[in-house]
């Protein structure tokens, strides 16, 4: 689904823990790291996706988080003309994003990088809260600054009064 533009709607995913860091995934076989994203779906609502993406992506559920904050306006970014697919129709030119703050509630071993059968991420990491800005891909460096500074007075808030984790459940699931 591109819009009229050449934009592709989008969510964009931040997690962040009790200390106030925020998990950087890697991308599956590649040395590049980023935060969970991914297409909304027709008849998809921003929210509606963003669970998708969270459980497609990370194996995690609603259960598992809490929405702290969103986006209050759609973020573009265009892609480098060397990764636009000319030849499909209608041709995409970037990402419109609607953003998602969410705290980790469950036990970090929850987060799962293989419950889909082709997995974006292979990796992750908690990092500072502002270290995605100086680290993403260049072409999404402006979006980044923006969301995380949208994010910041949320993220810095909730280290100064963290609620408690919810304890973890006695069973585990199955790992990939």
């Amino acid at each position: 689904m591109i819009d009229d533009d050449g934009y592709r709607p989008n969510v964009g995913i931040v997690i962040c823990n009790r200390q106030g860091q925020v998990m950087w995934a890697r991308r599956f076989g590649q040395h590049s790291w980023q935060f969970p994203q991914g297409g909304i779906n027709p008849g998809e609502s921003a929210e509606q996706a963003m669970y998708r993406e969270l459980f497609e992506e990370v194996g995690l559920s609603r259960k598992d988080v809490r929405i702290l904050a969103s986006t209050r306006n759609w973020l573009r970014y265009k892609l480098p003309k060397r990764l636009v697919r000319w030849d499909t129709k209608p041709v995409c030119i970037g990402q419109k994003q609607k953003w998602f703050l969410l705290q980790l509630m469950s036990a970090d071993a929850e987060i799962n990088m293989q419950t889909s059968s082709t997995p974006e991420f292979d990796g992750w990491r908690w990092v500072s809260y502002w270290y995605p800005v100086r680290q993403v891909v260049s072409f999404k460096r402006d979006v980044y600054r923006r969301v995380m500074k949208e994010f910041a007075s949320v993220v810095m808030a909730l280290q100064d009064n963290p609620p408690k984790l919810q304890s973890a459940p006695a069973y585990r699931r199955k790992r990939g």
